[in-house]
């Protein structure tokens, strides 16, 4: 099922540092928009050291500034990296959806339960129409980045799969692509809805599907992370160019072999070939 692109990877920090700013994001979910000065003093940290983290959050993408409007209601909006002028409130700081991202979810309970639900009043093939619809606009974002690639790059269906393994990527699958004899193979290393894809098996139907389209040929799915194999595997067979492959020489078949004159061990004279 489709899925938004996975938020960038925070970069390398200390334990330490790990754990004030795991600090700094919980109570900016607990208590809304603060000031570095409101959240030093819930840290008992000075504020030069919370404005540190909240630097470093905020070119994270995980939290972002807000600030007050011009239009006089007291409205708030935030706007990513702005800075404080001389004579502005104090900069308020909030998380940003990737912020959020980061702290337990129930989306897999909730979509269990509308799947279920689908299933009990329309079966399974109702089932396959919503995954369909949820893969409907990954197809289409990866059918343009495919297209356009190999309009330079070739079509050959192990082209398109190097190009579609870069936009799975970037849709968060962590996706590679390999040139197998024979063909190639695209890993997805993995899956945002391998939860609900383990009780319906239709989701990974329907991406197979997609994946078939997306390439330009059947493909056969070999592996999967919902029904507990550690890669997504699919196995994308290769384009022969023109009747290229000879055909293996016969086997001699029993009847052939009774036309073929067997050697004989036994010497003949002239008088054994002239009959009594």
């Amino acid at each position: 099922m489709e899925s938004s692109a996975a938020p960038s990877a925070r970069p390398s920090v200390s334990p330490d540092d790990g754990r004030t700013r795991d600090r700094v994001t919980g109570l900016l979910l607990e208590h809304g928009a603060q000031t570095a000065t409101e959240l030093a003093g819930r840290l008992g940290v000075s504020p030069a050291a919370v404005r540190r983290h909240l630097d470093s959050l905020v070119a994270e993408g995980h939290v972002t500034e807000l600030v007050r409007s011009r239009s006089g209601q007291g409205a708030e909006r935030a706007l990513p990296g702005s800075v404080r002028g001389r004579g502005r409130p104090a900069r308020h700081f909030v998380l940003t959806d990737a912020g959020r991202a980061g702290f337990p979810h129930a989306y897999d309970d909730l979509a269990l339960t509308a799947l279920r639900f689908v299933a009990a009043h329309g079966g399974p093939d109702a089932v396959r129409d919503v995954a369909e619809q949820q893969l409907a606009g990954l197809e289409e974002r990866c059918s343009t980045a495919v297209e356009r690639a190999t309009a330079t790059t070739g079509s050959a269906p192990v082209d398109r799969a190097q190009v579609l393994a870069e936009a799975l990527t970037a849709e968060g699958y962590a996706a590679s692509a390999s040139a197998l004899s024979g063909g190639g193979q695209l890993c997805q290393h993995h899956c945002p809805v391998a939860h609900v894809a383990a009780e319906f098996p239709q989701l990974c139907e329907a991406e197979t599907a997609v994946i078939g389209r997306l390439v330009g040929t059947h493909v056969q799915r070999l592996a999967t992370i919902a029904h507990g194999d550690g890669i997504c595997t699919t196995h994308i067979p290769g384009r022969l160019s023109g009747n290229t492959s000879r055909a293996p020489r016969p086997v001699p078949t029993e009847r052939s072999a009774q036309r073929r004159p067997a050697p004989s061990t036994t010497p003949q004279s002239a008088r054994e070939r002239t009959p009594a």
